[in-house]
């Protein structure tokens, strides 16, 4: 895997409504949680095992960005690490 610069990506999961479009369309980066039904971060992307916090490669953004905008309540963050 070559060195690709990382973002952050930041889940509200107190607001998701567990529609299911982040994990339908990146699944990749996002799952659900088996516990609530919420949003989370994949294990291998979670920053410092935070759920709602992930450090994503460069290679995952477009269907990050997907997820982000298809998103009904708008609770899917990118920041630049």
């Amino acid at each position: 895997m070559t060195n690709m610069p990382n973002f952050r990506v930041h889940i509200d999961r107190e607001e998701c409504v567990m529609d299911g479009v982040c994990w339908m369309l990146c699944p990749d980066v996002f799952e659900a949680n088996s516990e609530d039904g919420k949003s989370q971060i994949r294990e291998e992307h979670r920053v410092k095992d935070r759920i709602e916090e992930g450090l994503v490669p460069e290679d995952l953004r477009e269907c990050i960005n997907e997820a982000a905008t298809a998103c009904p309540v708008q609770i899917i963050h990118i920041e630049e690490s």
